[in-house]
C-alpha cells in the first residue's frame, strides 16, 4: 500500500496512531491507566477519552454541522469502546477530509457566541489535538518506564512500504 493523496494519508496516519497507542494502553493496568505527569491534561485513561469524544464531536460537525450528544452522566468509556469509536471516526474523517471545500464552514458556540467557523480548520484542529495529547500519554508512559510506541509518520511509512 503507498500513500495516495494528502488529506488520505493525512488521516489514515492519525487513525494509525491512535489505535496503536490504545493497543499499547489496553495492556496497562487500571493503576496505570489512572497515572497522569503535570503538563498532561489528565490520566491516560482521562486524556485517551478526551481525545475520543472531541474526535466524535469534530467528526459529527465536518459530517452534519451538529454537535454530538454527550450525554452529561455517560460512563467512562473502556478502551474498547474507545478503540471503536474512534475507529468509525477516523475512517469518517478520511473520507470526509476530501469532500471538505474551502469555503465549507459550521456554526459553532464560540465562549458563548455563534460563530462561523471553516471545516478545514476542524480538520485541523483533529490532527492537532490528537497529536498534542497522544504525545503527553507517551511522556506517561515513559515517566512509569514504559517504552511508548513510536507514531511518527517515518514508522507509518515503513509499515505502508512494508505492505503491513
Amino acid at each position: 500500500m503507498n500513500p495516495t493523496d494528502t488529506l488520505t494519508t493525512l488521516f489514515s496516519h492519525h487513525l494509525w496512531a491512535n489505535l496503536r497507542l490504545l493497543d499499547q494502553c489496553a495492556g496497562l493496568t487500571s493503576e496505570q491507566l489512572a497515572a497522569s505527569i503535570p503538563g498532561a491534561r489528565g490520566s491516560i485513561q482521562e486524556t485517551l477519552e478526551h481525545i475520543t469524544r472531541a474526535e466524535q464531536s469534530y467528526f459529527s460537525r465536518i459530517s452534519t454541522g451538529q454537535p454530538f450528544p454527550h450525554p452529561e452522566d455517560a460512563p467512562p468509556m473502556t478502551i474498547a469502546d474507545m478503540i471503536e469509536s474512534l475507529r468509525t471516526t477516523g475512517e469518517g474523517l478520511i473520507e470526509w477530509a476530501s469532500k471538505v471545500q474551502a469555503g465549507d464552514t459550521v456554526m459553532l458556540d464560540w465562549d458563548g457566541t455563534p460563530r462561523e467557523v471553516p471545516k478545514t480548520i476542524i480538520l485541523t484542529q483533529v490532527i492537532n489535538h490528537a497529536t498534542e495529547h497522544r504525545e503527553q500519554v507517551k511522556a506517561t508512559l515513559t515517566e512509569m518506564g514504559i517504552e511508548p510506541l513510536d507514531l511518527q509518520s517515518w514508522s507509518y511509512f515503513d509499515k505502508l512500504d512494508q505492505g503491513t
